[in-house]
């Protein structure tokens, strides 16, 4: 299998005729794990959300390729299907659908007719990963998501990804209200995924993330775009020292996107 590669090119993306991501660049490759940095408002969920395909987000100039294949002519469940996964910050509830059937459900979409996951075998790895991620075997049959805490849809993500097994991961605040313990046992599931058939991309707001999973690249994004990029050590300046000495550096005033910039 050929490394995954992921590239965005100069990507421009409106909301309703604002524009919010301002000239995107960024390319990644399995092995990797880059995260992207930033204060709120910067445009960072919104990028997750077009990279995936989300109806309310019209990409206005320049590309996505996964593997070289153009990922704007691919429809959300082809995009899945082409080895991208989203793990969303706020995961919707689903009534009436259980956990175990919606993975499995998801992998044999993925997977395509006439090669669907034994049941067996979907069974024995579903409970691997939840005990992996420390979950109750109770929870593979509770609707998806319905009446979950923070920290049980967030660890659900991971669960899915561990599942799917996509080429390229975006993890959008992943770690956003998690305790300690949770944020070790989620940190863990990206972690042992880690390998060159695998690259993820960490949208966070906080260096503890970063404490547990040690990423290649660190980038900051402010006004809709990446402003600095750095290894490991850019994120811990970050925690030490804010944003601002960037801003100064940068002559930044206003880093939010969707406002008149000052």
């Amino acid at each position: 299998m050929a490394t995954p590669n992921l590239k965005i090119e100069n990507l421009h993306v409106e909301i309703e005729g604002t524009e919010i991501i301002k000239g995107f660049d960024l390319e990644m490759n399995g092995g990797e794990i880059h995260a992207i940095m930033g204060p709120n408002g910067t445009g960072k969920s919104t990028l997750a959300s077009a990279v995936m395909g989300h109806p309310k987000y019209e990409i206005t100039k320049g590309t996505i390729t996964l593997d070289g294949e153009d990922v704007l002519d691919m429809e959300v469940d082809e995009r899945a299907r082409a080895g991208l996964f989203l793990a969303m910050q706020y995961p919707s509830e689903v009534s009436g659908v259980t956990n175990s059937d919606f993975m499995r459900s998801a992998i044999n979409a993925k997977r395509g007719e006439g090669n669907e996951i034994q049941l067996m075998k979907f069974i024995r790895q579903m409970d691997e990963k939840m005990n992996m991620l420390e979950i109750d075997e109770s929870f593979s049959q509770r609707y998806l998501n319905e009446g979950f805490s923070g920290g049980e849809k967030k660890r659900n993500e991971i669960l899915q990804l561990l599942m799917m097994e996509p080429k390229i991961a975006i993890l959008d605040e992943i770690d956003s209200g998690l305790d300690i313990d949770a944020l070790k046992v989620v940190s863990k599931g990206v972690n042992d995924m880690k390998s060159p058939d695998f690259g993820c991309l960490i949208i966070t707001h906080y260096q503890r993330l970063l404490n547990y999973i040690t990423p290649d690249k660190v980038h900051v994004m402010m006004q809709g775009r990446i402003v600095k990029s750095g290894g490991a050590e850019l994120a811990q300046r970050l925690e030490n020292e804010g944003y601002e000495w960037i801003k100064e550096e940068l002559g930044i005033e206003n880093e939010r996107v969707g406002e008149p910039q000052e």
